[in-house]
């Protein structure tokens, strides 16, 4: 068994995620997912009683894999057809958590938000970020920002601190949900997607016309697109990404490229005058350094 175990780790850890320290067969465990902080629990996995499979995945970003352990002779057709048994079994256990997890969830975030008051203009995030409050909330001292879907169910928050730093609701839906940041979803001819809801805001400000959505992440352009391009078949989708210059293989410009022709979109990236600094990423960073006369 602990070669199993030994192997289903290396497993996940091939796949991006940290597995958690003890793992027993049988049991399923959550843990932080890729790249989150050790208090998330979008990572999950399950080891199955024989030690011969198991399967495992991360809520946050889609993932869901299956392992089986290497032997020296072919699974038989009984083993395979226990092994999907068992997987399947498996998904629809973590399904359910999910649901019940993230139901719970909603219930904490339209208390936060009911409760939650407006967001003066002279909030020091939106001073430094030259923009308007576009419907923010105040919870705690921190920027406070509905994720819905597109049935307009408040599904989670995201909160922003006054440096900038920023928290979605733990146990929230996230995955293709948005931010809504301006305009009407009723049957708009123009849609602006892009990560964060500040890029939103400046988007909002110049086009004041144009329905704009933060899909808060790279990850969740490509989600959010696609079910834009559903719900609005004849509007005309822009993916307004970020431009991580400085970051291997640009994941902003890569997602939102990938995000556009998945969608049939149009596809917007900042165009950075000669002297622009290099740290500039985003369509806000742009308007800020235009706005203060740096350039």
């Amino acid at each position: 068994m602990n070669n199993a175990i030994s192997q289903f780790r290396d497993a996940m850890r091939s796949a991006g995620l940290e597995p958690p320290d003890v793992l027993e067969a049988g049991k399923l465990y959550r843990f932080p997912g890729a790249g989150k902080r050790p208090a998330n629990r979008a990572g999950w996995c399950l080891l199955f009683d024989d030690g011969l499979g198991g399967c495992f995945g991360d809520w946050s970003s889609g993932l869901s894999n299956t392992w089986q352990a290497k032997r020296n002779k072919p699974f038989s057709r009984a083993e395979r057809t226990a092994f999907a048994r068992r997987v399947e079994a498996a998904k629809q256990q973590t399904e359910a958590e999910q649901r019940a997890r993230q139901t719970e969830a909603a219930k904490r975030a339209a208390a936060i938000w009911n409760a939650a008051t407006p967001t003066p203009k002279t909030h020091p995030y939106l001073a430094r970020k030259c923009i308007q409050p576009h419907g923010a909330r105040i919870h705690k001292g921190a920027l406070t920002l509905p994720v819905m879907d597109f049935t307009g169910k408040l599904t989670s928050l995201q909160f922003i601190a006054t440096d900038g730093g920023k928290l979605l609701l733990s146990g929230g839906r996230k995955r293709g949900c948005f931010i809504p940041v301006a305009g009407e979803m009723g049957n708009p001819a123009r849609v602006l997607i892009c990560e964060g809801w500040a890029t939103g805001c400046t988007l909002a400000e110049d086009e004041p016309t144009a329905l704009v959505l933060a899909a808060i992440d790279a990850g969740n352009l490509e989600p959010v697109a696609m079910a834009a391009r559903r719900r609005w078949p004849s509007a005309e989708l822009v993916i307004a990404g970020d431009d991580d210059r400085l970051t291997a293989g640009n994941p902003g410009a890569t997602k939102a490229k990938a995000a556009a022709i998945a969608s049939d979109a149009l596809l917007a990236l900042p165009q950075w005058p000669k002297d622009a600094p290099e740290h500039l990423t985003d369509f806000n960073d742009l308007a800020v350094w235009l706005a203060r006369g740096e350039a």
